[in-house]
């Protein structure tokens, strides 16, 4: 059940994706994956895949296109059926691979230890930002990794407002104390300044789910 401020947040990114989708489609569909998931997720095996606020769906298909099974969530309809779109004309191998699921990052909470890879770039944080990493975390399956970034709105070099201020964004911070360090290894959890000057400045998080005695088997499901 979504409440007032949930409708109106729904509303403004309808707002916002399907004028940035009507006005400059092209431009979007040419956009790179995230440099930061192609660095991290490149050396992962592929198997299930969440990419939790997956917008127009760019970092959705390169994990497909990457042996990935993906779930995409995103609560904006115009920006999943534009994902969709893509898929399709990229042809049936990847339409297959991906499944497409509108919902609010709000609430909507995963399946229980079902991923091996879950990614949440850049989403805006309406609550609590731990509340929001322990629930994504939930998600990934014992093995698996949980990869968070979220733009700075300070950067922490010069204590200057970035294109992100006013944001409330995933922060190393809040995601490190988020996790029980008896559960998780972090691989990476540092601010990475992007490579455009003045573009500002990534908290990149990488956690890997430990396997422990008594937890379940970890099974990939590769794709031949």
């Amino acid at each position: 059940m979504r409440d007032g401020h949930t409708g109106v947040r729904q509303e403004f990114w309808e707002r916002l994706w399907s004028t940035t989708l009507r006005e400059r489609g092209e431009t979007v569909a040419r956009r790179p994956p995230n440099a930061q998931l192609t660095g991290e997720a490149a050396d992962l095996p592929p198997g299930r895949a969440l990419d939790a606020g997956c917008g127009h769906g760019t970092d959705t298909l390169w994990l497909a296109a990457h042996g990935w099974r993906v779930t995409a969530v995103d609560f904006s309809a115009a920006a999943l059926e534009h994902g969709a779109a893509t898929a399709e004309a990229a042809g049936a191998e990847l339409v297959e691979r991906v499944e497409w699921v509108e919902a609010d990052l709000g609430t909507w909470t995963p399946p229980a230890e079902h991923y091996d890879l879950v990614v949440c770039l850049y989403v805006h944080v309406a609550g609590p930002v731990g509340e929001l990493v322990r629930r994504m975390a939930s998600g990934v399956a014992p093995g698996g990794t949980l990869l968070l970034v979220g733009h700075r709105p300070v950067d922490p070099a010069t204590g200057d407002p970035t294109p992100a201020a006013g944001q409330r964004q995933v922060s190393v911070d809040e995601a490190v104390a988020a996790l029980d360090p008896g559960h998780w290894e972090f691989v990476v959890a540092e601010e990475r300044p992007r490579a455009a000057a003045g573009s500002g400045v990534d908290a990149v998080i990488r956690a890997h789910r430990v396997s422990r005695a008594g937890d379940h088997d970890l099974v990939l499901n590769n794709v031949d």
